[in-house]
């Protein structure tokens, strides 16, 4: 089986093996199960035959592997199975493995389900030290965690590979990346493979431009692997939106130019345990138009402390207006809301009517906006550049609208900032005292 390691021995195997994955799964689980034991192995084990090619480097005389790619490409396994085949090559390899967190390690690179346990060839032990922080291969080899919310750990240790997953995402991500680097002085050609969703922050820049750099990019529907209706999900939810091109296709996705909020504002306006909340406020953005179009509604409390939070974005879309009122009434609900303010520009009594036939106690404002959306959103985003307003976690497609808001328009995901529009009307309410101030007139 040696030679089917390489050459057209693999190359010929791949064919057959893609022939099959055509195959119905009946039909395919079938003729797996038919073959001998050995046989079935020994195709399992051969990891190039599998892969696809975004999943090897292609040669061998590098330094620097960037593997930049989206969601389900296949990253963690290839990172796997390349630790793997280091560990069988070089018998007394000392490996880091650096992730964002000693947990994300251990729960992706090491016991995930496309970790170096589940990777490792049948009847090859892996002896895992969750205590110690300590992999220890057949080979004799040696893999050690590092966390990048602890740079200090990589301060002293030397290494003749590593392996570093979701940079993009490291907390103190240029004090680690230095500390790793400077360990690398072991062997003849030390090798550092990345692993990761890029995000427009300064390290990814920075590894991106180091000299003999190799970098595989792909997305999401690269991996003939993942499931048809996993990848048909996601693209329904994030296809075509920044969001969607970072994580599914694994672009580089730059804040505009002139956008009220950034990455970075919203990143650093983030927190996991607000404060006690005093009240809140629900803001709803109707449908324009047919069931197609989205509800935005977000709500936002005031903390003890004065700042707003964002607490929920319950926006839906494709609802008959029984529906999309529905789900307004439930956050409202959901979070105590003493005001509901809804956009009335759109829809007027009909907006009214239809929230009140759900729920005729439902707290309820109707707001005119006079302003364009650009000029009722910056007082808003002002409060988040003052430090004012924050988000309780994280709101993927939200964020994704306000940072394609402009005083100019809008130019993110969609047609239209729904849900953007409803944290505006929502965070003046509560935030600004004057309604005047963010451009609407509440009535």
């Amino acid at each position: 089986m040696t030679a089917m390691d390489g050459g057209e021995g693999v190359a010929t195997l791949r064919a057959v093996v893609g022939r099959v994955a055509q195959l119905p799964e009946g039909a395919r689980t079938d003729l797996v199960r038919r073959l001998p034991v050995a046989v079935a192995r020994t195709l399992h084990d051969c990891w190039p035959l599998w892969a696809h090619p975004g999943q090897l480097p292609g040669r061998e005389d590098w330094t620097l592997w960037l593997i930049r790619a989206g969601r389900g490409f296949g990253k963690t396994r290839a990172g796997a199975e390349w630790v793997q085949a280091y560990a069988r090559a070089h018998v007394s390899a000392r490996i880091a493995l650096v992730g964002a967190s000693r947990d994300d390690v251990r729960q992706v690179m090491v016991e995930g389900p496309s970790g170096l346990i589940a990777t490792a060839r049948h009847g090859e032990r892996i002896e895992w030290r969750p205590t110690t922080g300590e992999v220890r291969f057949a080979s004799g080899a040696r893999a050690f965690v590092y966390s990048a919310g602890a740079p200090e750990g990589l301060r002293g240790p030397e290494h003749h590979a590593a392996w570093c997953d979701e940079l993009a995402k490291w907390r103190h991500g240029e004090a680690t990346w230095d500390n790793l680097m400077l360990g690398m002085r072991l062997g003849e050609r030390p090798q550092v493979l990345v692993t990761t969703t890029p995000r427009p922050n300064p390290l990814m820049r920075r590894v991106m431009a180091e000299p003999g750099l190799i970098e595989t990019r792909g997305g999401t529907n690269d991996n003939p692997h993942l499931a048809a209706g996993v990848r048909a999900r996601f693209v329904a939810q994030y296809g075509g939106s920044k969001l969607g091109r970072q994580e599914l296709d694994g672009e580089m996705v730059d804040d505009l130019t002139d956008a009220l909020w950034t990455r970075a504002l919203l990143d650093r306006q983030r927190v996991s345990m607000p404060p006690p909340f005093v009240r809140v406020v629900v803001g709803v953005d109707p449908p324009a138009g047919a069931d197609g179009d989205a509800c935005g509604i977000v709500a936002v409390a005031m903390g003890r402390d004065g700042h707003g939070y964002v607490v929920e974005d319950a926006s839906v879309q494709g609802r008959s207006p029984e529906g999309w009122a529905r789900a307004v009434a439930g956050c409202a609900e959901r979070h105590g809301a003493d005001r509901v303010v809804v956009e009335k520009n759109q829809g007027g009594d009909m907006v009214e009517s239809v929230l009140r036939a759900v729920s005729a106690a439902m707290p309820l404002r109707l707001a005119h906006a006079v302003r364009s959306k650009g000029a009722r959103a910056e007082p808003v985003a002002a409060l988040y550049g003052a430090g004012r307003m924050f988000h309780v976690g994280a709101f993927p497609a939200l964020e994704d609208e306000m940072c394609g808001l402009t005083l100019a328009g809008y130019e993110g995901p969609g047609r239209s900032p729904d849900r953007a529009d409803a944290l505006v009307w929502a965070a003046a309410t509560l935030m600004l005292g004057r309604a005047t101030e963010a451009g609407m007139r509440v009535v």
